[in-house]
């Protein structure tokens, strides 16, 4: 007989900007996804083995929206961060990077004090479950060039001109 782990409980949440629509999933301790896709709610659960309820999210759609609309510079949310010992050390440092700056990936991989990991931390940087509040998006190359953002080059050039970050 094979034990079944239960099935999650997440709350979900849509955010519009532009053109783009944002999907926010919390469990009952935090924000633990945001896609940014605007996938239906249904795949996003199938993909995380979870059920999906509605209307919960309230604080994280309000700080979301005043981010969007450029009032916020900053989240203050619970979050339920699930990654590997090596994904949380980048994404806790990455969280570090202020509003309106960029950092490179080899930065980022120096600062963890792993300077020769850069493509590692890449990778960790695109596994990031919560976009926009672990800002991924201000992670460039190493020549500046915007590269590697989940959401597209776009999205990620919008926020970066959002904050000032970039013209």
């Amino acid at each position: 007989m094979t034990s079944r782990l239960p099935i999650e409980l997440l709350s979900a949440d849509t955010v519009t900007f532009a053109r783009w629509k944002f999907v926010i999933l919390s469990s009952p301790v935090g924000v633990r996804y945001i896609d940014l896709h605007g996938q239906p709610t249904d795949a996003l659960a199938a993909r995380l083995g979870a059920r999906i309820s509605h209307g919960e999210n309230r604080e994280a759609v309000r700080q979301l929206t005043e981010y969007l609309a450029g009032d916020r510079r900053q989240f203050d949310l619970p979050i339920d961060l699930r990654g590997t010992a090596f994904q949380l050390a980048v994404w806790t440092e990455l969280a570090l990077v202020p509003y309106g700056m960029t950092i490179s990936y080899g930065e980022l991989a120096a600062r963890i004090g792993r300077p020769r990991a850069a493509r590692a931390v890449g990778a960790a940087v695109g596994a990031n479950p919560i976009p926009i509040i672990i800002p991924c998006h201000r992670v460039i190359g190493k020549t500046g060039a915007l590269i590697g953002f989940g959401g597209g080059l776009d999205l990620k050039q919008r926020f970066l001109t959002l904050e000032g970050a970039i013209n």
